[in-house]
Order: structure tokens, then C-alpha cells, then sequence
């Protein structure tokens, strides 16, 4: 490429243009290198072919008196908003869209792209557009997305036969080809406001949440380029408040929305599982979002009560859900995603999937809070980041561009992550402790997620003994919280599903921050240990260690504990052996489906409810996959689910709606 402007090319250099216009003239090209910022303290204009190709960091600090535009070659600003080619925000590695950059300081990034940063100039003087590449899994029937653009049409997504996301959209419902887009306050996607005519960040907000029907939608295989005005950061505070407060979703979610969808075909809330199904706070206090800027957002401490605030301290935030995968939608039938990330904040620090609190540009992210009591704001303006990990706000003052230094403290995290035989990961779950997480089945659990779709978790614990709560044998985790102090040396039941899973590599974390290779003791003089059903003593589990998994086909499972354990506690769980065939609750559709031991071929499923009675029977069920059990959403009644294997063995287990 020629470069008649100026080139940089050297990491982490710097090229100032304070308190006046950065001009790139008529055929000029301007290649800003990966890694590189460039930092302007005033506008910045292109003229006529005059490009901007940035793989690094852009950096606009501006006035309401400055712009950013592009000017054709006579020098007449372009006020069409949708012609693009003047600035282009690029991929680096565009065919590493799936890989996640690990959340640490010390860790060289695996996917970048170039950023762009504008600050203090008003929506009216950013008139310029930018190409902004795009590549991402697919979501499956409808793509999750954020939309960094102002003044933008959704007509324009099909200018010149789709050429923008490679396809054309429509506005027929359920058709997969239409695009909605979340309403926090009423819970449920509306139509666009003015169909294909909609104005993004004018008839729905900068920060909007957008599904784009998935029919013929190819994200994966080829990049796609989308073009439009930045979106400006003044009045980006949003409050959240009275999301689904005054919703009623029915027994057991089977109320209709405005849009006549039955609320539990598609209503997804994990976090409240534990504390009722369909009451409280369950589906309620959910704010779904897009990120509204062509820079990362940096999530990791909205949960953290900061020295270095960044003004966005929310606290009485349970946690946020991450990177939808698998979403589908049958008419009728509704939809909802197969699988999650997800971080947690209720143990005093960031939790979980920690690894995705940076939202990319295009990225979407769903904050769940615990009450709508506290109404607290969200400033996603000053959430805006450069860097690909997050901020350490208590060592670091706020700035986008703010380093991460070394982090300690109370909250620790096992990340017990499954490989198959080829070392990909298959499945991921996390055991999680602090002076402040709560042991066993409870209604105040802060930091916990049940899910239904991995096949690797652990089960509810019995906050006494350890080992299983037979009481509640239904809660499959993704992440598992106890109290450090009450729960030291007892265990949860780790328990595998996938006969591909061959191996268990462990992440340790302390506050978030990973610690380092081969560490095993943490900051209280304790770590995290395991033991296989078949051994008799435990192993201490060092970060990045790999052990070899037996899964449930096997009849072998593992114990995970925080502190070495007594010998009470290790007899206590053998007792509590139990087997690996279960009935879980599914928080995705208010349901419960039996998951059965890996050695079962078939199985017989008998349903009676309290007083004896049968209600449903199933003979000869294929036990090579889960069973959904059809029961009535509509009756707060209790059931009792007997199974029966082909060769006579017998799970028994209650459940209470």
C-alpha cells in the first residue's frame, strides 16, 4: 500500500496532533500498525480518496467546536452518511474471530482490530463514516448484535442485494430474515419501530440490542464490512430501573407478551433459578445491551466497589450473561440459546468466564441485578477500553487506554475445563469461594449459575457434610459458590456427561487476575484440591495442571475441594454417592429434562405426583440422550420422577414447582 501521508510502525508509538484539525489530504493513505495509538486533540477529516487504514489504536479527544468528516475532492463535506471507504477499521486476524483473548496483562492478544475512540464532540459533528469489519461465530436462527453506528437505516443493511451482512432482510416475524431488537422495561423483543425505515440510535437507542434473523446470514466464513457514523458518547448514562417491574409472566411463565409469545418459550434467567422459578426476582431486573462504540468494553468491574472509579459501580449487580451460542426458534415454539458465558460479582469480585468481560465492538452483553431497589446508572461511555484485558481499578485510575497491574484478594476460582482427545475444549465449570458465598441450596446465593447445557458440572452440595444435597439432586452448575470459612475441606460432586472429554486442565484465579503456572497455595494459605471415586486420598490441583477424566460411562467421578479435607468429611461423601443418572431443572424453558448415567442404553420413566397418582410413564426411552419430561407449567403441584435402567437400577427424585 502506498502511504503518502505518513506511516507508523512501531509498536506503542505515538503520533500527537494536539488542539487542531488532523487533515488527511486527497489520495493520501494513512496505515496505522497493530498496536500502535494515534492520538489527536482536536478533529480529524478525510478529503476526497484520502484513507485511514487503522489496525491499531485511534485515539479522538476533541470539543463540541471540533468534527470528524470526510470531504470530497473539492473540499465539500459528505453528508450522505452511507458512501464509506475514508476510514476502515481492520481485522488483524480474521480468521481467529472464535478465539477469546486471555484476560491478563502478561498474555499476548490472539484476535485484534483496529479501534476508534471519539470523545467530546457531539453527535452533529461526527458526519464522517467508517468501514467497520465484522466476523463472528454464528449465533445460530437470529445473530446477537450491538450496532456502533448513528443515523444509520436498517434499509441500508440491504443496499446493493445485501452486500453489507450478505443478505436481505425483511420484516415478517418469526420468518428468521427480520430484526428486533430487546425492550428492557417490558421484556421482549418488539417489531422495529418504523420497519426497514427504523434509524439506529435515532428511533431506538445507541446501545440498542439487536437480533438479525440467522436464514442465509454468513458471519463466519467471510468479513463482512458495515458503514456508519460513530455514535457519539455524550448522554451514554443510562439507568436501570423497573425492568420487568411491572411484568406479569403467569404461572409458570405462561403469560403472553405484547407480542403474543409465551413468556417461557424464550425468557432465559439462570441467576435467580435457585431462589424461585417464575416469582421474585426470577426473569425480572434484566438489562440487555449493544455495545454502541468501535472500542472494547471493559466489564470486569461493575460489580467491584472501586478506588479508581470509572462511575459505573453497580451494587447490586448479581452478574452478567455473555456470548450466546446455539440460538434457536421454532414458530410457536419460541426460541433461546443452547449456551452461555457467564461472570459473576456476588463474591466481592469479578467471577466466571472472566476471560469475556471485554465486549468487542458488535458485542452484545445482558446485566442481571438483584432487586430494583437500588436504581443505580451505567455510564458505558466510560466502559470503553484499547486494550484487551481489563483494568485493575484498584491500582488504576480510569483512562481508555489504562493499564492492568497484579491483583489479590478474597474471592477464588477453580476452573475445571474439558478436553478431548485432540486437547479442544469440550466443556467448562467453575467452583468459586469467599468470606461472603454462600454453601448449599439457598435463596441469598450470590455468585452462582445453573444451566442446562453443559455437559460438565457439578451438583448442588450439601452445605453440612459436602458431597451431594440429596434434597436437591435437580441444580446442575456452571458455577458453584460456598463459603470459604463453613465449607474449607468439604466437596462438591464434580460429574462429567461426554465420553469425549478425556482430560481436566485446571484455571485457578484470585480476584480475577490468573495466578501463576504451577501455583497451587492462595493468599489465605489454602488451596483447591481433587479426588477420583476410585482414590483414596486428594490431589492438589496447580494451575494449569491436566489430569485424566473418567467420565460417568465409566462410573468414576471426581470431588473438588477448598482445603484439604478430614477424615469425617471424606467418609461423609461417600455416603452421599449417588448415581449418575439425574432429573435437572432447565432455567432456558422452565422445564426438566433426566440426564442419564453414560453406561444406560434404555430406560423406563415413571412420573406420579404427591399423592401417588401416575401421570405420565415412557417405556424403552434411548438413554444415549437427555429426556425432556412434558410436565404442566401451569400447576404449582409436586411430582416424583422414578428411572429405571435396562438392567434394574433405580433413580428416584422429587421435584417441587
Amino acid at each position: 500500500m502506498k502511504k503518502n501521508l505518513f506511516t507508523i510502525a512501531l509498536l506503542a508509538t505515538m503520533c500527537s496532533v494536539q488542539a487542531q484539525l488532523l487533515h488527511i489530504d486527497n489520495s493520501a493513505n494513512v496505515y496505522v500498525s497493530q498496536g500502535t495509538l494515534v492520538y489527536s486533540g482536536g478533529g480529524v477529516q478525510t478529503k476526497g480518496t484520502g484513507v485511514v487504514e487503522n489496525h491499531g489504536n485511534f485515539m479522538i479527544q476533541g470539543t463540541t467546536t471540533d468534527v470528524f468528516r470526510n470531504l470530497d475532492a473539492s473540499g465539500t463535506e459528505i453528508t450522505t452518511g452511507n458512501a464509506g471507504g475514508s476510514f476502515i477499521n481492520k481485522l488483524n486476524q480474521p480468521t481467529a474471530y472464535a478465539s477469546v483473548n486471555t484476560n491478563s496483562s502478561s498474555a499476548t492478544p490472539v484476535y485484534t482490530y483496529g479501534q476508534l475512540f471519539i470523545s467530546g464532540l457531539p453527535q452533529t459533528a461526527i458526519t464522517g463514516v467508517v468501514n467497520q469489519e465484522y466476523r463472528a461465530v454464528s449465533h445460530g436462527d437470529y445473530q446477537q448484535m450491538g450496532m456502533p453506528f448513528y443515523g444509520k437505516t436498517i434499509a441500508s443493511l440491504n443496499a446493493n442485494s445485501g452486500a453489507e451482512l450478505g443478505k436481505t432482510f425483511t420484516t415478517t416475524r418469526g420468518s428468521k430474515n427480520e430484526i428486533l431488537y430487546w425492550d428492557n422495561t417490558n421484556v421482549y423483543f418488539p417489531n422495529l419501530p418504523t420497519g426497514l425505515n427504523t434509524t439506529m440510535g435515532v428511533d431506538t437507542n445507541p446501545y440498542a440490542y439487536y437480533i438479525m434473523g440467522g436464514n442465509g446470514l454468513d458471519v463466519s466464513s467471510a468479513t463482512r464490512t458495515l458503514v456508519g457514523r460513530p455514535v457519539s458518547d455524550a448522554n451514554m448514562t443510562v439507568s436501570l430501573a423497573n425492568a420487568g417491574a411491572n411484568v406479569n409472566f403467569g404461572t409458570g411463565g405462561s403469560n403472553l407478551n405484547p407480542v403474543n409469545e409465551k413468556y417461557y418459550t424464550y425468557l432465559q434467567d439462570g441467576f435467580s433459578a435457585s431462589a424461585g422459578l417464575w416469582t421474585g426476582n426470577f426473569g425480572k431486573n434484566i438489562y440487555q445491551f449493544g455495545n454502541p462504540f468501535m472500542t472494547n468494553l471493559d466489564l470486569s468491574n461493575l460489580g467491584v466497589n472501586q478506588t479508581n472509579s470509572d462511575g459505573n459501580y453497580l451494587s447490586n449487580i448479581y452478574g452478567v450473561r455473555l456470548e450466546y451460542q446455539g440460538v434457536q426458534y421454532s414458530t410457536g415454539g419460541g426460541g433461546g440459546a443452547s449456551a452461555y458465558k457467564f461472570i459473576t460479582f456476588g463474591g466481592g469480585s469479578l467471577a466466571g468466564d472472566v476471560d469475556y468481560a471485554m465486549i468487542r465492538p458488535y458485542g452484545t452483553f445482558v446485566v442481571k441485578l438483584n432487586d430494583n431497589v437500588t436504581q443505580p446508572t451505567l455510564n458505558l461511555a466510560n466502559l470503553r477500553r484499547f486494550n484487551y484485558y481489563s483494568r485493575n481499578a484498584a491500582t488504576t485510575p480510569y483512562s481508555v487506554s489504562a493499564n492492568k497491574n497484579g491483583a489479590s484478594g478474597t474471592l477464588k476460582q477453580l476452573g475445571v475445563i474439558g478436553l478431548d482427545a485432540n486437547g479442544k475444549e469440550v466443556a467448562r465449570t467453575y467452583y468459586i469461594v469467599s468470606p461472603t458465598t454462600v454453601s448449599g441450596h439457598s435463596s441469598t446465593v450470590k455468585a452462582q449459575v445453573i444451566t442446562s447445557s453443559s455437559s460438565l458440572g457439578t451438583f448442588e452440595e450439601d452445605p453440612v457434610n459436602g458431597g451431594y444435597d440429596l434434597n436437591n439432586v435437580n441444580y446442575w452448575m456452571y458455577i458453584n459458590e460456598a463459603n470459604e470459612v463453613n465449607f474449607k475441606g468439604k466437596n462438591i460432586k464434580l460429574v462429567n456427561y461426554d465420553p469425549s472429554i478425556v482430560s481436566y486442565k485446571f484455571e485457578i484465579r484470585e480476584n480475577a487476575a490468573l495466578v501463576a503456572n504451577g501455583t497451587h497455595i492462595l493468599s489465605a494459605g489454602e488451596g483447591f484440591y481433587y479426588k477420583k471415586s476410585t482414590d483414596t486420598n486428594v490431589t492438589a490441583a496447580s494451575q494449569g495442571a491436566t489430569v485424566t477424566a473418567n467420565g460417568a460411562a465409566n462410573g468414576v467421578e471426581y470431588d473438588l475441594y477448598y482445603g484439604v479435607p478430614n477424615s469425617g468429611t471424606l467418609a461423609t461423601s461417600e455416603t452421599n454417592k449417588s448415581a449418575k443418572t439425574m432429573v435437572i431443572y432447565n432455567p432456558d424453558n422452565d422445564g426438566y429434562f433426566v440426564r442419564f448415567d453414560g453406561s444406560w442404553k434404555t430406560a423406563d420413566i415413571n412420573v406420579f405426583d404427591m399423592s401417588g397418582k401416575l401421570v405420565f410413564s415412557q417405556k424403552g426411552v434411548n438413554a444415549k440422550k437427555d429426556y425432556d419430561l412434558s410436565l404442566d407449567k401451569k400447576l404449582n403441584v409436586g411430582y416424583i420422577v422414578n428411572v429405571v435402567s435396562e438392567k434394574g437400577e433405580r433413580v428416584t427424585s422429587k421435584i417441587v414447582r
